[in-house]
């Protein structure tokens, strides 16, 4: 597979989705902003994955806003890596723990929250939130006013 100046892999190439959970599909790119503080969102309106318990699907939009730092991740592995999850069982809370984590571990932003609005199941929807600010940074402090101050 060929890669661009950045190295990517996804961008540019025919589009080869995954049917299991794979966070090794995202890729990054570097920020040429670093020491600009400025927030980047994504919208996944379609997200999908599956009940571990009933194997029923899960239907949400996932939002993710964070502030980089050295990296950014790249949308259309970041398509990819959402859509992996559609035969992925796991309960809300996990997936949004689990989208903030490998985001955290791929590019070390210096905050990120990831917020899933599943729609309802048996009349009740649930909505996780999770975040994230670097330890010892104005960042921490920005995840516990944002976490505290939560809807």
């Amino acid at each position: 597979m060929e890669r661009n100046e950045e190295g990517l892999q996804s961008l540019g190439s025919a589009t080869k989705y995954r049917m299991d959970y794979a966070p090794e599909v995202l890729e990054t790119f570097v920020n040429k902003h670093p020491g600009n503080d400025y927030w980047v969102r994504f919208n996944c309106p379609e997200f999908t994955s599956l009940c571990p318990i009933t194997g029923q699907p899960d239907f949400a939009e996932i939002r993710i806003s964070y502030i980089p730092d050295e990296r950014m991740v790249e949308s259309k592995s970041l398509k990819l890596y959402l859509f992996s999850f559609r035969n992925h069982g796991d309960f809300h809370e996990d997936c949004v723990n689990i989208i903030m984590k490998d985001l955290i571990k791929l590019m070390d932003p210096k905050y990120i929250e990831v917020t899933g609005i599943f729609t309802p199941r048996g009349g009740i929807s649930i909505y996780p939130y999770a975040n994230y600010g670097r330890k010892g940074t104005k960042y921490e402090k920005l995840a516990d006013h944002r976490f505290m101050n939560h809807e």
